[in-house]
């Protein structure tokens, strides 16, 4: 940071309105539309999981949103946004030299937990929100009857 600029980067910039900070502050870490609409497919299937639940590995802690935790599956609903979808993704127009950096972080944080998962005989399972729920119930059935 320049001298003669006077924000401070590591605080999140002011939002560019009211109904944009509304809007930011609406966004849920968990129980979000597309990860509820998964659990309860899965849950209508028969399958019963665990939520939201905190895993500590040698290298970190992780949180899927959605765990298997006898066949050891962890599975992530990403946000198209927050995870930078190749398909859905967007860069904001406004605070980009705040959100760029901070975007970029999710993705490589989501990197590190799919390898700390990954190398304690996990099998990760990333959704988009995007996808289908139908596509992805088959696309977890398949991993959870491969993994017994």
């Amino acid at each position: 940071m320049s001298p003669s600029d006077p924000r401070d980067r590591s605080q999140p910039p002011t939002a560019a309105s009211d109904g944009r900070r509304r809007n930011m502050k609406a966004n849920r870490r968990r129980d979000t539309r597309p990860e509820l609409a998964l659990r309860s497919a899965l849950h209508q299937a028969g399958y019963r999981y665990r939520c939201d639940l905190r895993i500590d590995l040698a290298g970190g802690r992780v949180r899927p949103d959605v765990v298997f935790t006898r066949r050891r599956v962890a599975i992530f609903v990403d946000g198209c946004f927050w995870h930078c979808c190749p398909i859905h993704g967007s860069r904001p127009k406004i605070n980009e030299d705040y959100w760029s950096p901070k975007l970029l972080k999710n993705v490589e944080r989501d990197r590190r937990n799919d390898t700390l998962l990954e190398s304690a005989g996990w099998k990760v399972i990333r959704i988009w929100e995007h996808v289908p729920v139908a596509d992805a119930l088959n696309q977890v059935r398949l991993v959870l009857d491969a993994r017994g």
